[in-house]
């Protein structure tokens, strides 16, 4: 018996053996959450890490309330000065309890459940079952708790079982509990938290009336003791603790129903998850602090602008949004904004990297490519007028932002104004596929050929995302060399590996017609709130049917993208280019250079300007009822930038250079009658000449539906219009209002005879004429 019982001993001493030092065990403290810093060092984020528990930072004992260490020891171990690990006063108690069957406190002291919380992972011999802790467990736990006692100091077990302890549910530790129940540090938990904290450690999943009762009790006890009425609790007395006790059952409840580790979790969710993804894979250790590249004051600027912008916009159907900032030289992501946070119904979506149409945003390097291959100039002309461009799918149409064609304009202009026509008429002369490898030059590789998406590549009918659709616009800011962004700082001190992207001399000159206010002037006219007061060039766009609106651009040593939709892909009501993404982009901007100049670039070796004139031009469609004097020239003379090799003095249009115009002197009304002339010349037979018969168009989503116009012409004298069988006008050409569906066009003469007719289709938004109110319908199957 004798051997057996030394045998017990020597088995129940072994877990003693094995307990750590105090600073072993705070070293090998791990949060559950990763805390993102920025460059700064400032707190951006705090991430989950650990699905298992919640754990928050390891708090030192001078930083825990007072309050609570004294509720603690009132309610768990009233003698944990006095004693020597093992209380054997509670334990004899206790044990005469039982032995007669009354209700008698549990004998476990504070170091004795830190014995068991140090049971380390690979052994559970001090570890509490289900029906309790078995008669060995109960004599290994009284020995560890004396070696315990022993070894470490009175203030560093309170300190490891503080932070050790689960409170309730997944919470672990008095950081993670007194954050996500009373919204503040353990060092400001007042009297009435400090018990209700005590109350859980005893009963942690106890229901909150019972939780209550425990805390007031606690309360008693502390103010008995002569150490209540800190904050809430009390003033000392049993009236302060009768007031705080009638009080404690709803704010019980209140706080075990709270689920939000931190009211401040951070500003950067979608960034520290996509950084902590990319940096240390799925199943790598992450460390507790991981220092980032964002730039703190800018991402909070980011997120409130695009927040406040968006409450703007409220009626609209426009509830997403992100913001992305790099650093032009080293990739570095300085701000990442992925979504509209509380605005949002689908917060978690990340619109940084969620793929999505750019519209227009595409142009800039449509333009480079056909400059960098010789085929244009800036100062090139292209025909921006109605085109019918035959596809394997049936015509093609492309329509303007604003329903009208400016005629012959310099490629300056077609891209600085955005217009859509010549822009498909470039891709024709580059073709799809060419520009597909293009764009995988500059960072946008599509998932389809560029046969998949046709001429509709020049518009911006593929999906990508945000953080490459910026960086690409850095390649065009780094003289068409492109390099990977950079999430993690500090850098590697390193200077990014660059590839050449784009020629060098066609990324200037793409670069400085989009900073160039007056050529943009004839969309958007020259106050728009793209113009900065420093040195910018951006580009907007706007994708089918209205679901996505963006703004792109960069200055000196900045590149800022802005992207502003639906998550869900639902469209948005009459937000335009410079209504939606355009203000977020100028704000973001404005506050980069609050204090920082921005410069135009070096023009890159191989260019020279010179000055050129443009001849005049033939009368675009719009013109007619107006007095143009045909000797003025399409656009107004000025210094150019070109390749070297591609410059020449004069741009005029063939057909008309050679052609004799009226002069200034025969003035209007012979201009006038030329035009009426020349539209009543008999032998030719009534005919509508366009849209050609079964065009399907698709309306531009850029444009705001009151404002958008078809044109209809036709050749014949005396021709009147009718649209679904009611009259639509009279003349060579009429413009309607569009509306969704199929309709029948038809042209007649006086007596209603019908000369000509087609059929055509309208798919998008349209407008109830005369109200201004826009509406979708989707075409008859």
């Amino acid at each position: 018996m004798a051997l057996f019982a030394a045998f017990l001993i020597a088995f129940a001493a072994s877990p003693a053996r094995a307990i750590p030092t105090f600073d072993e065990v705070r070293a090998d403290f791990k949060p559950s959450d990763t805390v993102l810093l920025s460059r700064e060092g400032e707190v951006v984020q705090r991430l989950r890490t650990d699905p298992t528990v919640r754990r928050g930072r390891w708090v030192p004992l001078a930083d825990i309330s007072p309050a609570l260490r004294q509720a603690l020891v009132l309610s768990e171990d009233k003698r944990f000065f006095e004693h020597s690990g093992v209380d054997w006063r509670a334990a004899s108690a206790a044990a005469w309890g039982n032995l007669w069957n009354q209700r008698t406190r549990g004998a476990s002291t504070i170091t004795m459940q830190l014995a068991g919380l140090l049971d380390g992972p690979d052994s559970d011999f001090l570890r509490q079952r289900p029906g309790g802790r078995t008669v060995v467990q109960k004599l290994g736990q009284t020995v560890a708790a004396q070696v315990l006692d022993r070894r470490w100091r009175k203030d560093q077990i309170l300190e490891a079982y503080l932070n050790l302890v689960p409170f309730r549910s997944e919470l672990v530790g008095i950081d993670a509990l007194s954050r996500t129940l009373f919204g503040k540090a353990a060092h400001g938990l007042d009297d009435r938290e400090a018990a209700v904290a005590a109350s859980l450690v005893r009963a942690p999943n106890a229901r909150p009336a019972l939780v209550a009762q425990r805390a007031c009790g606690v309360l008693r006890d502390m103010q008995r003791s002569g150490v209540g009425g800190s904050g809430s609790g009390g003033s000392g007395g049993s009236g302060g603790a009768r007031i705080a006790c009638d009080a404690l059952d709803l704010f019980t409840t209140a706080a075990l129903q709270r689920r939000a580790f931190d009211a401040s979790e951070g500003v950067a969710p979608h960034f520290a998850r996509h950084l902590l993804r990319q940096r240390f894979g799925k199943d790598s250790v992450v460390p507790e602090r991981v220092q980032s590249t964002l730039r703190a004051p800018l991402q909070r600027f980011a997120v409130q602008t695009l927040q406040q912008h968006l409450r703007e916009l409220r009626g609209r159907n426009v509830e997403d949004g992100a913001v992305l900032v790099l650093d032009n030289a080293t990739g570095a992501v300085l701000a990442w904004v992925g979504s509209s946070g509380q605005l949002s119904q689908a917060s978690e979506v990340d619109g940084v990297l969620a793929l999505r149409q750019p519209g227009s945003t595409l142009k800039p390097f449509l333009y480079g490519q056909a400059i960098a291959e010789r085929r244009l100039t800036a100062a090139s002309l292209v025909d921006d007028s109605p085109a019918h461009i035959a596809t394997a799918g049936g015509l093609y149409i492309p329509q303007n932002y604003d329903r009208q064609f400016k005629g012959w304009v310099s490629v300056r202009t077609a891209l600085a104004a955005s217009l859509n026509v010549p822009a498909v008429r470039t891709l024709v002369m580059v073709t799809p596929d060419a520009f597909h490898r293009q764009l995988g030059a500059v960072g946008l590789p599509l998932r389809e050929s560029g046969d998949y998406f046709g001429y509709s590549l020049a518009l911006g009918s593929p999906e990508v995302p945000l953080l490459h659709l910026t960086n690409a616009f850095r390649t065009l800011a780094n003289g068409g060399r492109l390099s990977p962004v950079a999430l993690a700082w500090p850098a590697t001190g390193r200077p990014p590996a660059f590839t050449q992207g784009m020629d060098p001399r066609a990324a200037f000159i793409v670069g400085d017609i989009l900073s160039d206010v007056n050529a943009r002037a004839r969309t958007f006219g020259t106050d728009s709130v793209l113009a900065t007061r420093f040195w910018t060039a951006v580009k907007t766009g706007t994708s089918k049917d209205m679901r996505d609106n963006w703004a792109v651009g960069w200055s000196e040593r900045y590149t800022v993208g802005v992207w502003v939709g639906n998550a869900s892909g639902a469209a948005m009501h009459d937000v335009s280019g410079t209504s939606g993404a355009a203000p977020i982009w100028a704000a973001v901007m404005g506050f980069l250079h609050a204090r920082e100049p921005s410069r135009a670039p070096r023009p890159a070796q191989g260019l020279l300007q010179a000055k050129v004139r443009f001849g005049p031009g033939p009368v675009a469609d719009g013109m007619l009822g107006r007095a143009p004097d045909l000797r003025l020239p399409l656009e107004a003379a000025r210094e150019e930038w070109f390749v070297q090799g591609t410059q020449q003095p004069l741009f005029a249009i063939d057909s008309v250079a050679d052609k004799p115009y009226p002069s200034r002197a025969e003035g209007p009304k012979s201009f006038k009658k030329e035009l009426a002339q020349a539209a009543e010349a008999p032998g030719s037979p009534a005919r509508i000449t366009a849209p050609a018969p079964g065009t399907i168009i698709a309306l531009d989503p850029d444009i705001p539906p009151a404002r958008q116009r078809l044109q209809f012409t036709a050749t014949g004298d005396g021709l009147l219009w009718r649209m679904d069988g009611k009259p639509l006008g009279r003349g060579p050409r009429v413009a309607w209002l569009p509306w969704p569906g199929r309709h029948v066009v038809q042209i007649t003469d006086a007596r209603g005879q019908v000369l000509d007719e087609i059929r055509i289709e309208v798919r998008g938004a349209g407008v109830v004429a005369g109200t201004g109110t826009s509406l979708t319908r989707a075409a008859t199957p």
